[in-house]
């Protein structure tokens, strides 16, 4: 019975969260590997860098701080005097490469909020898409490059 109160606020306070994050918004993707992020940021009144990430927060996605602290260095980056709303959706690839997405995702959707913000953002390489991607496996080969092992006799 508990449970099922302590779920029905949870859900409650989450269906306020999605109410607050309608209106205007600036659209961005960003991607890394194999994870692709689309990022919207809200520029309201009352914007306070809130993150809901997959319908989670922040700190429940990514609960490593090194990766919480990379989703937000775009923002951190843009100054204190810009406040926004973030909302992202994330698949693919593993946590390091999902938190690298989404922050591709809000500096590239930062530019389409202020064109000035391009400097800056570019200088710090927050809008250079890291191009790194799996090599392929081969045939005859175990992995991309690993051969079998070879024998003289």
């Amino acid at each position: 019975m508990v449970t099922k109160k302590i779920a029905k606020k949870e859900e409650k306070i989450v269906k306020e969260e999605k109410a607050v994050l309608k209106g205007e918004y600036f659209y961005a993707v960003g991607r890394r590997k194999t994870a692709i992020a689309r990022v919207k940021i809200f520029s309201e009144k009352g914007a306070q860098n809130t993150f809901s990430i997959n319908g989670k927060k922040l700190e429940e996605y990514f609960p490593v701080s090194r990766w919480a602290d990379l989703v937000k260095a775009p923002l951190a980056l843009a100054g204190e005097g810009v406040k926004f709303n973030v909302e992202a959706n994330v698949y693919g690839g593993g946590v390091s490469a999902q938190a690298d997405a989404v922050k591709l995702g809000i500096a590239r959707a930062l530019v389409v909020f202020n064109k000035e913000l391009k400097k800056s953002l570019k200088g710090q390489k927050y809008l250079t898409r890291d191009p790194r991607e799996v090599e392929r496996k081969k045939f005859g080969l175990k992995k991309a490059r690993r051969a079998p092992q070879w024998a003289k006799r």
